[in-house]
């Protein structure tokens, strides 16, 4: 179970439990099973570089050398630039308790592509007093948005998180980044088609062998 998401709310602590939304929970899905002539489920294998041995499933894995040929745990690996400086991380924002205090617009909100979203489940502390949360969901179910780094599990660098009420009144973690849009325009001038209009119709009709 995933730690739970700790935001600092007018001096208070407001901790939320949070669940992905899918499209599998959304619509449902659909499981396709292979099998063979006599009806047994076949198993995915992974043809080698000879061309004829073939490897089951939990036969291949994923291995990090270092450039002597040496095993490395990825717990070791740091992110460097082409100079080979380190490159600082984001940490864990459950490792952290989130200031609630960049309100956005919903402008600001539609002008990312939102890739993740999370539905929140309070989860009061032990000693918090009840009146910080219904301030925060009056704000939130009133329209209001809060923005603030997101990372799930740490990394180079955070998306932005979205924390808003939906239309039914449940809490919401959306999570995306800006949206990049080019303006284009055109090369050259298009040309410009003019209707002829009837007049033209009964010309080209004409039959000038007659004339």
């Amino acid at each position: 179970m995933a730690k739970p998401l700790v935001f600092e709310y007018r001096g208070s602590q407001v901790s939320f439990g949070i669940q992905k939304i899918d499209r599998t929970k959304l619509y449902g899905y659909v499981d396709t099973e292979v099998v063979d002539e006599g009806g047994r489920a076949c198993e995915v294998g992974t043809l080698l570089g000879d061309g004829h041995s073939v490897v089951g499933k939990g036969g291949t894995g994923i291995a990090y050398l270092s450039p002597d040929g040496l095993w490395r745990k990825k717990a070791d690996l740091r992110p460097v630039d082409r100079d080979g400086n380190l490159i600082p991380t984001a940490k864990s924002t459950f490792d952290t308790v989130v200031p609630l205090t960049d309100a956005v617009t919903i402008e600001d909100y539609l002008s990312h592509n939102v890739h993740l979203i999370y539905l929140l489940t309070h989860e009061p502390p032990e000693g918090m007093p009840a009146q910080p949360i219904a301030e925060l969901l009056e704000y939130l179910r009133g329209g209001t948005i809060y923005r603030f780094p997101f990372s799930y599990r740490g990394g180079v660098s955070a998306s932005i998180g979205f924390l808003l009420a939906g239309g039914d009144g449940n809490l919401f973690l959306c999570v995306g980044v800006p949206t990049t849009i080019e303006y284009v325009g055109l090369k050259a001038t298009a040309a410009v088609v003019v209707d002829p209009g009837d007049d033209a119709v009964e010309e080209d009709a004409l039959d000038f062998s007659m004339v």
